[in-house]
């Protein structure tokens, strides 16, 4: 059993966050909230989701797992005005989700779960870097990146956070002081080059953020942490590096 109300921005603003990386995702439901656990088909990002109850206006929720298509649930909220309220009943017997907003009243089959991917291991990982910025501050870099290359290194050389990219003609970097930053804590230098067509997707969600706290290594794949819905959400990227050849 699963019914709830909830904001049509909050909704919105978490499905885009997750849809940015999957198609498809399996929803873990309890009474402790929703939680998505997926990695994107060539397997070089995974992103680890979780909205608590209090984020909805209304929820009422027996254990349970449920398949859905994004790109198709994405389409269905374009609809919906940023301040409508979306009633969300779950019809386990039909094998969909009913979702009303406003006048519209919308049933989405659910995927079959058998036929879904195995949700992955959140690998455990020490990386001896951590850095909270603004995420408007995160998404500059990027879109400045994107003007000169296809990557975007991302690093800490002592005090400082860096970010650059470059090609055979040109380059890009913007770097912030410890003081610049909402925060710093480095037990060595770290530095990693990253696809931008990944870091650009989850940079649509990431530059909602007031706060966005990156963990990084050398040559180790970066962790992105984000809140999401006031607070009672949780958004975690995880994004495997490209190495440099020498």
């Amino acid at each position: 059993m699963f019914k709830a109300v909830i904001n049509a921005d909050i909704l919105k603003d978490s499905i885009e966050a997750i849809s940015t990386l999957v198609d498809e995702a399996k929803l873990r439901l309890s009474k402790d909230g929703i939680s998505i656990r997926a990695v994107d088909p060539a397997n070089v990002a995974m992103i680890s989701f979780d909205l608590h109850p209090d984020a909805f206006e209304s929820y009422e929720c027996t254990d349970g797992e449920i398949g859905l298509n994004l790109e198709t649930l994405v389409d269905i909220l374009s609809m919906s005005e940023r301040s409508d309220k979306i009633e969300i009943k779950l019809d386990p017997e039909a094998h969909n989700l009913l979702l009303k907003m406003g006048g519209l009243a919308y049933t989405l089959s659910l995927i079959d779960l058998a036929a879904m991917r195995k949700e992955p291991k959140v690998p455990s990982l020490e990386l001896p870097a951590k850095v909270t910025l603004k995420g408007s501050d995160l998404r500059l870099a990027i879109k400045a990146a994107e003007k000169v290359s296809d990557h975007l290194a991302l690093g800490v050389d002592g005090s400082t956070f860096f970010m650059e990219a470059e090609s055979d003609t040109n380059r890009v970097r913007l770097q912030l002081t410890k003081d610049e930053l909402i925060s710093l804590d480095a037990s060595g230098p770290a530095r990693s080059l990253f696809s931008l067509d990944y870091l650009s997707d989850m940079s649509k969600a990431i530059s909602k953020a007031n706060e966005v706290t990156v963990h990084l290594g050398k040559d180790y794949p970066i962790k992105i942490n984000f809140s999401v819905a006031g607070g009672k959400g949780k958004v975690e990227y995880l994004l495997a590096p490209r190495i440099e050849s020498d």
